[in-house]
């Protein structure tokens, strides 16, 4: 009885996050042209932060709950659900237009960010100095989109066009209205997925790395794949560095700064060295399709075969993982 109502938890939530992704990026997106914002400015802050709220919930209970390896899992595992999963459906989708400014600004913050996420858990122990030192960089981030509003509000994009003119009230219940059912639905998902792992006898590891991981990236997914649909192709791209960005500087930093914790090796070895491959291979795509635009002089696009190789490295990862756990028993 128990499996069957976790299977319909599991059902209803992902409806509730799909129609809650249509209302909420009918919501950001109208507010971005009512209030003169650019997309790509709503996808990196709000979007991101709202669609990331489940991990932080999932990252905190954890904490509280001595389960430190779950709460750094979460975090490390939507990563690489976000750029492996989220972002190569999204491209499949639809080719992503690449705009210059995460080439030169997005990019470079999320290699540094990646880079001290991986001192913190190098030595095995995320303390609570470490966290609060790494969860202080938002402030940089927020001063650095700032300045992009600033250099950029004179014109919105060209896929602003497309979005159409709402009330601001209407943007507004729109907005919020989505909101509550992608956190609602992720809630949902993840406690339903959690009681059918359970169930079939899967570890608490294996748990935080994958069904909770994918559970909470699912806002990211429903939300990314909906505006690549819509044509909003600045929200997706936004969204995805934006909520890996928040992932390592408030989801991780939240578990550490609340309860310091012991990690095992393997979590730096494994999970965070995949999640950097894949945060490489991103950028080293951003820069190409930047290259390959100032040869063609085209819009620069991460492709449908980039999108694929983000799939197949997505993949990749959890054959490593099965191999690893099954090696370990």
């Amino acid at each position: 009885m128990s499996i069957f109502i976790a299977s319909i938890a599991l059902l209803i939530g992902i409806i509730a996050l799909i129609w809650g992704a249509d209302k909420f990026v009918v919501g950001s997106a109208g507010a971005a042209r009512n209030l003169g914002i650019s997309p790509m400015l709503i996808g990196l802050t709000i979007v991101s932060i709202g669609t990331s709220a489940p991990e932080i919930i999932v990252s905190i209970n954890a904490a509280l709950s001595n389960a430190g390896e779950l709460a750094v899992g979460n975090a490390l595992g939507s990563n690489i659900a976000n750029i492996g999963l989220v972002l190569g459906a999204t491209a499949l989708v639809s080719p992503l237009p690449v705009n210059r400014h995460i080439l030169r600004e997005e990019s470079p913050v999320l290699i540094l960010v990646t880079g001290l996420a991986g001192l913190c858990l190098y030595d095995g122990f995320l303390n609570r100095l470490e966290s609060i030192m790494l969860a202080l960089l938002i402030v940089p981030l927020i001063i650095l989109v700032i300045k992009y509003k600033n250099t950029t509000n004179a014109s919105l994009t060209t896929d602003d066009e497309a979005i159409p003119r709402i009330k601001s009230l209407t943007a507004a219940k729109s907005f919020f209205l989505g909101l509550i059912f992608l956190l609602l639905g992720a809630e949902v998902t993840v406690w339903g997925a959690k009681e059918i792992a359970q169930f079939f006898g899967i570890s608490e590891l294996v748990i935080g790395l994958t069904v909770i991981a994918l559970g909470t990236s699912l806002p990211e997914l429903a939300a990314s794949v909906v505006s690549a649909l819509k044509g909003h192709h600045d929200i997706a791209v936004g969204n995805v560095f934006g909520s890996n960005l928040f992932n390592l500087m408030l989801v991780m930093t939240a578990a550490g700064a609340i309860s310091p914790m012991q990690i095992d090796h393997s979590v730096f070895l494994r999970d965070y060295m995949s999640m950097a491959a894949l945060t490489m291979t991103l950028v080293l795509f951003v820069f190409l399709a930047e290259r390959n635009k100032r040869d063609n002089k085209n819009k620069a696009f991460i492709s449908r075969s980039y999108g694929a190789i983000f799939l197949l490295g997505y993949i990749s990862y959890y054959v490593i993982l099965a191999v690893s756990l099954s090696s370990a028993q």
